[in-house]
């Protein structure tokens, strides 16, 4: 992965770009990572494998609750008495 200094990218922002294209390119800023451009291909499969993986995880606590007896009626239930309306 390519390291440049936040001055070199803002100096040369259009070969910043094209690097991005071929390779996620870490911003570096008074010797600490800042940030990393990546191609809008490379962002795009990131968000959608943060997406699958926010679902997987969901349908995993969802199967929990049920098998421990959740259900709609219970879940109203509950919601109604959290706010005090049993």
């Amino acid at each position: 992965m390519k390291t440049v200094a936040a001055s070199e990218a803002r100096q040369s922002f259009a070969e910043l770009i094209d690097a991005a294209a071929r390779e996620p390119v870490v911003i570096r800023r008074q010797q600490r990572d800042v940030a990393v451009v990546v191609s809008m291909q490379e962002y795009e499969r990131l968000t959608q494998l943060n997406r699958a993986e926010f679902q997987r995880f969901c349908d995993a606590v969802g199967q929990r609750a049920m098998g421990a007896g959740m259900n709609a009626r219970v879940l109203a239930k509950l919601l109604r008495d959290d706010r005090g309306d049993a």
